[in-house]
């Protein structure tokens, strides 16, 4: 999972670093017909300042046309303008919090393997994000802080290292306030190469890390399954209008500080029509075991491709497919995961999203032992393991940047990965043990944002 040494291809829609399709992650991965949020989920990973309706593009050219206007009487006038110059920073944030309902009612409170909607039978708050980011004279950046489950969960596979007298040790608790960080440059060659280093949200996959840019509260078992960030050096560049090809060499998965002494690396083409059509293909590889681990030196390949479609201006799909395999010391592991997204807009505040989503992992094993699983827990005589979820997500926009969601989700699994009733723990790790092959979710969500 992303929490458990994830490996994903999924793109997201860059151009020139920033989100192309519409996207709240902004230095990762980004369409819509209003706002990116309205229609489509985010292709990118950072937030990004949210965008106008139509409606409020029709006011701001009104505006400018009113400016020449009174420009041209001033200058006739005889008197001195003042020419408007855009900042060159953006400040923006959103807060998330929801009441979410188990059915299995667990005792120990937990909504297993979710991400972040992860507690039972109380208010929590699933999000808090502060962040800028600044475009000026060629320099880049984004820095976005946060703190909540989101970023607890988002850390969970980070590596822990011990420290020395003279040297910090590092682990999830150093970073889990930092979402993204990173500066670059637009260097002016051909149509402009955009450099950048730093810590990045993951540009496998369609869906954000922020609610809003989202069509449901919870997230796919793709997204949870797959990397939520990467640290390293990108480098982006717009072929046309539409075509961006996007390079990267990465730590690996989920890593600020490696755990090992390879590098990955990505490859990724996105196109985007915002009015119809935006479509990612990503290729990622390297080698994602912690050095010393039993599979050996296994180099993982992980294909990612994404489609949302605006079929009307009233419907949208979204299909996600993503795989991958990795040959090590016990054989060659492998994964094939696919979501199906629609969106309908019911009424001009009132939405309704379907997603069905389903996530296959096969383990490597010989006569030597078995492979560490990737992603989902199984059963230690299971050759592999399957997660499936159903999720049905109405949402009321009451103003232009606040949203109401009301979720059912079906959560169902090939063995018993899930909590339910009275939950026991095992007598020497003291770890809960898993005792339902399925759960079903009530959520009710609320998310600000500027």
């Amino acid at each position: 999972m992303r929490t458990a040494a994830p490996i994903v291809m999924v793109s997201s829609l860059l151009v020139g670093g920033m989100p192309l399709a519409t996207r709240a992650q902004d230095a990762d991965r980004e369409s819509g017909l209003e706002s990116p949020s309205d229609v489509a989920p985010s292709t990118s990973s950072e937030p990004v300042v949210p965008t106008g309706t139509p409606a409020d593009t029709e006011t701001t050219v009104g505006r400018e046309t009113g400016a020449a206007e009174e420009t041209e009487t001033a200058l006739a006038a005889g008197h001195e303008t003042t020419e408007a110059v855009p900042a060159p920073y953006t400040l923006f944030g959103y807060a998330e919090t929801d009441y979410s309902f188990n059915l299995n009612q667990p005792s120990n409170g937990i909504t297993h393997l979710r991400g972040f909607d992860n507690r039972h039978n109380t208010f929590t708050i699933q999000n808090v994000a502060l962040g800028v980011s600044w475009d000026w004279e060629n320099v880049v950046g984004n820095v976005t802080l946060q703190v909540g489950h989101t970023g607890a969960t988002y850390y969970i596979a980070e590596t822990s290292l011990v420290g020395a007298l003279g040297t910090n040790a590092t682990s999830a608790s150093l970073w889990q306030f930092v979402q993204q960080a990173n500066v670059g440059y637009r260097v002016q060659v051909g149509r402009g190469l955009l450099v950048q280093a730093g810590l990045f949200l993951s540009p496998i996959g369609p869906e954000s890390m922020v609610v809003h840019d989202d069509w449901n509260w919870s997230r796919s078992n793709l997204f949870f399954g797959l990397p939520f960030y990467h640290t390293g050096l990108r480098l982006s560049y717009p072929l046309d209008e539409r075509w961006t090809v996007t390079l990267a060499g990465y730590n690996g998965w989920n890593t600020v500080v490696d755990n090992n002494d390879e590098k990955s690396i990505t490859a990724q083409i996105t196109y985007t029509d915002p009015d119809r059509l935006a479509i990612s293909v990503l290729y990622f590889t390297g080698v994602e075991r912690p050095t010393g681990a039993p599979e050996g030196r296994a180099w993982r390949h992980l294909f990612d491709a994404h489609a949302t479609w605006h079929a009307t201006e009233w419907l949208s799909l979204l299909l996600h497919v993503n795989g991958g395999f990795e040959p090590n010391s016990f054989g060659t592991s492998g994964w094939f995961a696919s979501a199906l997204y629609a969106r309908a807009r019911i009424l001009p505040e009132l939405f309704l999203a379907l997603r069905g989503d389903v996530f296959y992992e096969s383990t490597a094993r010989n006569g030597s032992g078995v492979a560490g699983t990737i992603f989902w827990p199984a059963h230690p005589t299971a050759a592999g393991q399957w997660v499936s979820s159903g999720t049905a997500t109405v949402e009321v926009r009451a103003a232009e940047h606040v949203s109401f969601r009301f979720e059912y989700r079906h959560d169902h699994a090939a063995s018993d990965i899930f909590f339910g009733g009275a939950v026991s723990t095992e007598a020497t790790s003291g770890q809960f043990i898993a005792n339902r092959a399925s759960q079903d979710t009530l959520t009710a969500g609320a998310t600000a944002w500027f």
